[in-house]
């Protein structure tokens, strides 16, 4: 068993910037790090020019019972005991960062978006603090103007058994990186089956608006109560969703905090590869620097 494991999903769309998280997966982490990349079977053979030693490429339906089955020419699920509502792309990335927890032989998930990338060697130990791994998680993150934050927490307290949250601002655990520990995934999971009386992805998948670093962040704070070390800076992220030019760029990576390992620029934003390629760069730069 290895120390760690990187998963991610994604898609067709997103190849061209995977390429680069891929390839600094290899730089930034150890030679018996894997990574695993989950994609839909219309996207896998794009995606197996990777396949090898230290990448899996999986067919995410394969993750699924055979009861959800795919609408042709979409990508879309639906399990035909219960069609509605259908499993629609987005949740189902979700599932299979989940449902991972089953396939990796690591002690930690890397669970990172597409549109991130690594800067700097990247370990567990690094964010492991007396044997307890890092959570990431923004006190008072979630306001009132945070409405699908909201949903979020109400959703994830409901599917793990919990009272209504308390008043507002709650913690936003949401985030492009982030370490979670398979054990605790597996538990997780286990608490949504018996508090639902379901198998833990139809109860999962029957949610139209979920957070799976919500519903993560929730469990271990008030299922566990495990008093996690906090670390908010794993990752230097940007959500804006305008294009950035190859000046913002880099002055955003050159505010990367001194123990980001990571750094995300949204692919929201369609920020050109060029601009994109330049912030890496200086990342590189700031990260030997410091």
């Amino acid at each position: 068993m290895s120390e760690l494991a990187v998963v991610t999903p994604t898609y067709a769309q997103d190849a061209e910037l995977f390429a680069l998280l891929h390839r600094s997966v290899l730089e930034h982490t150890s030679p018996n790090t894997v990574h695993h990349v989950f994609v839909s079977p219309s996207d896998r053979e794009l995606f197996a020019r990777y396949e090898g030693p230290r990448c899996r490429v999986w067919d995410r339906s394969k993750l699924m019972p055979s009861r959800y089955v795919r609408v042709p020419g979409t990508d879309v699920h639906v399990d035909y005991r219960r069609p509605w509502p259908p499993v629609r792309g987005w949740v189902l990335q979700q599932t299979v960062k989940i449902a991972a927890a089953d396939l990796v032989d690591a002690d930690t998930m890397l669970v990172v978006d597409s549109d991130a990338v690594l800067v700097r060697p990247t370990s567990a130990a690094s964010f492991t603090v007396d044997g307890r791994l890092s959570l990431h998680r923004v006190d008072d993150g979630v306001t009132a103007d945070m409405g699908r934050h909201v949903l979020w927490h109400r959703v994830a307290r409901e599917l793990l058994g919990l009272p209504p949250a308390p008043p507002l601002p709650l913690p936003d655990y949401v985030t492009a990186l982030t370490f979670w520990d398979p054990a605790i995934v597996l538990a997780m999971r286990q608490r949504i089956s018996e508090v639902t009386g379901r198998d833990w992805m139809d109860a999962f998948n029957a949610r139209l608006h979920i957070s799976e670093f919500i519903l993560y962040g929730v469990f271990v704070d008030e299922v566990l109560k495990a008093s996690p070390p906090v670390n908010t800076t794993i990752c230097h992220l940007s959500y804006n969703h305008e294009p950035w030019d190859e000046a913002t760029a880099v002055a955003f990576a050159d505010r990367l905090p001194p123990d980001a390992v990571g750094m995300m620029i949204s692919a929201k934003s369609n920020t050109p590869m060029d601009a994109r390629l330049a912030a890496i760069r200086r990342c590189a730069q700031v990260a030997e620097s410091s």
